[in-house]
Parts: C-alpha cells; sequence; structure tokens
C-alpha cells in the first residue's frame, strides 16, 4: 500500500466515522436524518475512491483479517444474535424467517471459509473485457473498474452484512448497509467487527458503513441518494424488494424472491428424484433456492417414493386433484389452489400438479414462475435441451438439487443476491457483477477527421 493511500485511508476513517450524535431519547427529524445519511454516503464516497486504488494483495488482507475477527469474536457476535433471535420469537417472527435470522458456531465458521474463498479469487477491477487497435492506431480497452458506493437494503439476513461487504471489499467498492429492526444488535456486533479489521490492514473503515440507527426513514434517505449512492440491491421478500424498485431515484440491482420449479418427466429415475427433492425442499426451507412446486408427468412412476419420502421429512403437500389421487394412502396432502401454485412458501411446504407433457409443463412454469431458478429430472436429452431453451430464468438446472443457485456453490465465493432482472446482472451476483466497466482510449496525436 502506498503512503498516500495510507494516509487517506486514516484521514477517512478519523475525519468523520461517527455519526452526529442526537440527544440521547430525542428522535431525530426527517431533516436531521438526511442529512446524518448523506453525510455518511459521502465518507463512503471518500472511501470508495481509496478503495478503488486498492491493489489485490491489500484488498485480500483486508478479507482475511474481517474473516479473522469474525471467529475471535464469535461469542460477542452469538450473544448479540441471541437477543435478536429471542426478541423475534417473542414478536411471532415465523419458523422460516428465525432460521435466517439465525447464526450459529458453524455459520461464523462458514462465514470466515467464504471470504478465504473470497480472497482466493482473482480480482475483476482492470480485467480487460475487450480491446482492439483500430485502422487509426487508437488502442482501445473496455476494463471492469468498481461501482462505486453500493447500498444494499435487507431484512434479518445478518450473514448477508459479511457477504456483501465482503464482495464489495474485494471489487473495489464501498458499501451502506441496512440491515433493518429484526437483525439490528447483530449487524451492530458485525459492522464493529468489519470496521477495525479494516482499519487493522490499513484500509478506510468507512468502506462498510450502516444507516440502521436511522430506521425506516434512513432506508428512504438512501433510497433517493441518487448521485451519492451509485447503485441499490435489495434483497428479502417481495414487499420489501417492490417497495425499493418503486420508490428508489437511486438505480436498483432487483433481487427476486424464488417460486422455484421442478419438473419430473417420465424417464426420471426414481432415487434421484427422491435424493434430489429432499435436498432442494429440505436441507434449508427458508431460502430463496428451495423448490416450492413440484410438476410430475402423468407418465413417470416415481410420485409414490418420492411423496413418501417428503412426507417422512415433514413436508406438507399442497396437491392437485390428479396427485390427491395417485398418492399412497399413507400421504397425507391438502388440497391446492393458484395461491399455491403463487407462493413462495420458506417453510416445509410444497405445491405439487400432475402434468401431460413437457409443454404442460413449461406453460405451468411461465404462469406462475418468479425467473429464479427452474429444474428439470430426465433422462431424456430432448427433454433437457428443450427445458433449457425454453425456460426464461436466471438459472435452470438439469438432473441437479435447486440449492445450487447460490454464489458459494457456483464458485464465487458469495453473492449479494439472485437477480431475476435482465439488464447488467442475472443470477447469483458475484465480484463482476459489482464492477461497470470505462473504455480507455490512448492514441499518439489522433484527431477525428
Amino acid at each position: 500500500m502506498t503512503e498516500a493511500l495510507m494516509n487517506q485511508a486514516a484521514e477517512t476513517s478519523n475525519d468523520a466515522t461517527q455519526v452526529p450524535s442526537m440527544p440521547e431519547n430525542t428522535q431525530p427529524s426527517p431533516a436531521e436524518v438526511e442529512a446524518a445519511v448523506y453525510a455518511i454516503a459521502d465518507r463512503s464516497r471518500h472511501a470508495a475512491r481509496s478503495m478503488g486504488r486498492a491493489n489485490r494483495a491489500l484488498k485480500d488482507r483486508g478479507l482475511r483479517a474481517i474473516g479473522a475477527a469474525l471467529l475471535e469474536r464469535r461469542d460477542q457476535i452469538l450473544a448479540a444474535n441471541a437477543k435478536d433471535v429471542e426478541a423475534g420469537r417473542a414478536n411471532g417472527t415465523s419458523a422460516a424467517l428465525l432460521d435466517r435470522l439465525t447464526l450459529n458456531d458453524a455459520r461464523i465458521v462458514a462465514l470466515a471459509g467464504a471470504l478465504e474463498n473470497l480472497a482466493g479469487l482473482p480480482d475483476p477491477v482492470g480485467n480487460v473485457v475487450r480491446g482492439q487497435t483500430l485502422p487509426n492506431g487508437l488502442r482501445l480497452r473496455q476494463v471492469n473498474v468498481p461501482m462505486g458506493v453500493v447500498a444494499a437494503i435487507y431484512e434479518a439476513r445478518p450473514n448477508v452484512t459479511v457477504d456483501i461487504a465482503g464482495l464489495a471489499l474485494k471489487s473495489g467498492n464501498a458499501v451502506i448497509l441496512r440491515g433493518g429492526t429484526a437483525a439490528a444488535a447483530t449487524n451492530e456486533a458485525l459492522i464493529e467487527v468489519l470496521r477495525e479489521a479494516l482499519e487493522s490492514v490499513g484500509l478506510p473503515a468507512d468502506a462498510v458503513q450502516t444507516v440502521d440507527q436511522y430506521g425506516r426513514e434512513g432506508a428512504n434517505v438512501i433510497m433517493r441518494a441518487r448521485g451519492r449512492v451509485d447503485v441499490l440491491i435489495p434483497r428479502g421478500g417481495r414487499e420489501l424488494i417492490q417497495t425499493v424498485v418503486n420508490n428508489s431515484s437511486v438505480p436498483v440491482i432487483e433481487t427476486g424472491e424464488g417460486n422455484v420449479h421442478i419438473f419430473i418427466d417420465e424417464s426420471a429415475s426414481e432415487d434421484m428424484a427422491v435424493e434430489i427433492l429432499l435436498n432442494a425442499k429440505t436441507q434449508r426451507p427458508s431460502v430463496c433456492n428451495t423448490v416450492e412446486t413440484l410438476l410430475v408427468h402423468s407418465g413417470s412412476t416415481v410420485l409414490p417414493a418420492v411423496a413418501a419420502a417428503l412426507s417422512k421429512a415433514g413436508v406438507r403437500l399442497h396437491a392437485d386433484d390428479r396427485i390427491r389421487a395417485a398418492l399412497p394412502a399413507s400421504v397425507e396432502s391438502v388440497p391446492a389452489t393458484d395461491e399455491d401454485w403463487a407462493t413462495e412458501y420458506m417453510d416445509l411446504d410444497l405445491a405439487v400438479a400432475m402434468v401431460d407433457s413437457l409443454d404442460e409443463a413449461v406453460k405451468h412454469i411461465r404462469t406462475w414462475s418468479t425467473g429464479h431458478t427452474e429444474a428439470i429430472l430426465t433422462n431424456d436429452l430432448r427433454n433437457a435441451e428443450r427445458f433449457i431453451a425454453e425456460i426464461d430464468s436466471a438459472a435452470v438446472i438439469v438432473n441437479a438439487s435447486t440449492r445450487f443457485t447460490d454464489g458459494g456453490e457456483l464458485g464465487l465465493g458469495a453473492e449479494v443476491g439472485i437477480s431475476t432482472q435482465k439488464l447488467h446482472a442475472r443470477g447469483p451476483m458475484g465480484l463482476t457483477e459489482l464492477t461497470t466497466t470505462k473504455w480507455i482510449v490512448q492514441g499518439e496525436g489522433q484527431v477525428r477527421v
């Protein structure tokens, strides 16, 4: 790290790391919140300039320092998380959301491991996307560069605090986080750890900041901070995402809810179908890549075994009339409605329908899908190829669990979220998706004629 960069990092950290304090028990006015959040964004902009110049070795030291600090201070983090979980339980938070909220020793170890994986990945900054030399001698390069200031609004997911911060730092960005009231104590502890770890290696602490202390109004100000914030990424339920999409003047990369489908065609083997369905539904039901609807070809023979295995695992089946008629007597179900086809349960519930063809399966998916992930289980190559060609979702999977739609599982180190839109980024968003590009034109006195 150059002396100039070290000095700027220290300046950024020491100048104004603290949000202007309010008198105790005083509710800040909207104008005061706006001023305070804009000040945070301006410090982020200053920190982003340092991060944009930091080399890979320095950024990787920062990631490894964060990972080590998470492990060293796990007791403090888990104690804060226990407060959030207890408050959530007292407030009647659903089991699915409590699972997302909960950290444990294994999950903290996994977060540290993900940071180590990120440190081992190539730095996207400076990567040449394309280039050429024109007939007039001008040398062109299009290269990846950091976004600048990335803001994220999410809910009840403290692991996202670490994932987004790690990805933003490795890609040379500064990040502003709004993690929601449900995880307030956990996020406060995590952000303290993150900022101190960055300072320990000479990176600006203000590369990671939060507006949680300003609640919902703080989030509203971030959505209006066009020119101070370069991109805003919402991650959570449909209501949160649509609120951000509809109200933000800052450019938004929309992550989507996961109404995920698996289609079992008539050629799929029973053993594979049972194993994949159990994994896709029960491994962690509260996440967005969990299967929510199962479509079974009327010519398939695997339904009794799949339904029995799911039922034994505690999955409640919401089935159409044809499925209910074909289920073993030992497997209970409830009648499915159109609401079930549209529902992301995030729990041990599964909608099940029978279809007579691949065309019918594709039609059902096109009607009800959120564009996240769809899978086909088949031993018919033509069916697999047709499914890939005709399904328009961010991820299409053949003969594997939908749980693989994940940045870590796909070798991206971690993810900011799963983008279901089609502009800039689609699918799991890793390091490259947190960069944009710029053109570099080098000449020797050329002028346009």
